[in-house]
């Protein structure tokens, strides 16, 4: 009888450590998708505040076409950014020389005539 109740014993705590296993890993595997969630959620939430907005400034960007680039412009500042994979506007290298700088390139611009562009404004040079 004692080795028949040891057996029961071994049974109840074998199925009792499966079934704790088996509820920690379903745990585990909510807590992931939760997490997975709120990660998306917080993306969409994050871009919805900072979308088509002035990274200087924080005001409302709008998009304009500037020699056949698209561009986004500042409502407020006028700064004028370039979105990443977005190619260049062409600057004159003959103005900027062998070191030329952001601020070079922005004089080249403005001097084209037509495009009143910040010293400060965001290029890929």
């Amino acid at each position: 009888m004692e080795t028949e109740r040891s057996r029961e014993d071994e049974w109840f705590a074998r199925n009792e450590k499966e079934m704790l296993e088996a509820a920690r890993v379903a745990r585990d595997k909510r807590e992931r998708e939760r997490a997975e969630h709120e990660a998306v959620e917080e993306r969409q939430r994050l871009k919805q505040l900072h979308f088509m907005k002035c990274p200087k400034c924080g005001h409302d960007l709008a998009e304009r076409e500037v020699e056949g680039v698209t561009v986004d412009q500042c409502s407020f500042c006028e700064g004028v950014f370039l979105d990443a994979g977005e190619p260049g506007l062409p600057v004159p290298q003959a103005r900027l020389g062998a070191q030329g700088s952001v601020a070079q390139a922005a004089e080249a611009l403005n001097g084209r005539g037509g495009l009143d562009l910040p010293l400060w404004s965001c290029w890929r040079v």
